[in-house]
């Protein structure tokens, strides 16, 4: 089947009438394009476990704060759909706003609690836009499965509780985080980094992986796991630090004494471009 390019709602409930008459198994995969291979490894998951796969490609204004890089984010949709064909995408919803956000907002949805720690004081209001853009997705798609990569772990447990909350019945597949060599996390944003920075944006990878050594090897204080990873880091004149922390993998929760299984997340900046990142860690 050749992949089907729809740009308005109608024209997605329209294509996918028959394949839900039929009892074939729908998964989405949300993206907000520039896809690379972590995307395509999202998609490649997408294609072994369904019937049809449908990928969205929406840059949504809701979650980018003011002064972020909603305007200069990559919009590469030729090279988007390269990479869907490539994968065995069947359909791609690559919307304008108006025909996502066909009038002045009123309704949102919020998961309070979970966006407390890590990005959500450095991004007020930025969970909130992308609870609300994945909720109106899977009302518009009405996918049976979802697939969210795992670097933007906080984002995955937001959309979890959301789905469980308001009993919306799709099963949210969690993607390992997709890796270059040198470990650091393939992201959109990688893109802004110059040579130098491109070099000097491992770092972050590096700190946690000392932080789940630490770990691993017997330390139970998040204080000082926190401390030896920020050392690596502090090492590094080009990153700032926005935040390194140790949560519980479910409510994303500050952690101090170490006794089960822990998401160890950091979010640095290389020069003007921010990087996420994190990794799993448990007691040995």
């Amino acid at each position: 089947m050749s992949l089907v390019v729809v740009r308005t709602v109608s024209e997605v409930r329209e294509h996918l009438a028959p394949i839900r008459h039929d009892r074939r198994r729908i998964s989405l995969v949300p993206t907000m394009g520039a896809l690379h291979a972590g995307h395509a490894s999202l998609i490649a998951e997408a294609r072994a476990d369904s019937h049809f796969v449908a990928v969205s490609v929406f840059v949504n204004p809701l979650q980018f704060g003011p002064g972020e890089d909603y305007l200069r984010y990559p919009r590469p949709l030729d090279s988007d759909l390269d990479v869907c064909r490539r994968v065995g995408a069947d359909l791609v919803f690559a919307p304008d706003v108006k025909d996502v956000y066909v009038s002045d907002q009123r309704t949102f949805v919020e998961v309070t609690r979970l966006g407390d720690h890590l990005c959500g004081p450095f991004r007020p209001g930025h969970f909130r836009g992308v609870a609300t853009v994945v909720a109106k997705l899977f009302n518009i798609v009405q996918p049976d499965r979802a697939y969210f990569g795992e670097k933007d772990y906080q984002q995955l447990c937001i959309i979890r509780r959301m789905v469980q909350d308001l009993n919306l019945g799709i099963e949210i597949v969690p993607v390992p985080i997709y890796r270059d060599v040198d470990g650091l996390a393939l992201s959109s944003r990688n893109a802004y980094l110059n040579e130098a920075e491109r070099t000097a944006a491992p770092v972050l990878f590096r700190a946690l992986m000392l932080a789940r050594k630490t770990i691993e090897e017997g330390e139970r204080k998040s204080s000082v796991v926190r401390e030896a990873a920020g050392s690596i880091l502090a090492a590094q004149p080009l990153a700032r630090v926005e935040y390194l922390q140790i949560v519980d993998p479910i409510e994303v929760q500050p952690v101090d004494e170490i006794a089960a299984e822990v998401r160890i997340a950091g979010a640095v900046w290389i020069g003007k471009t921010r990087l996420i990142d994190n990794v799993a860690a448990a007691p040995g």
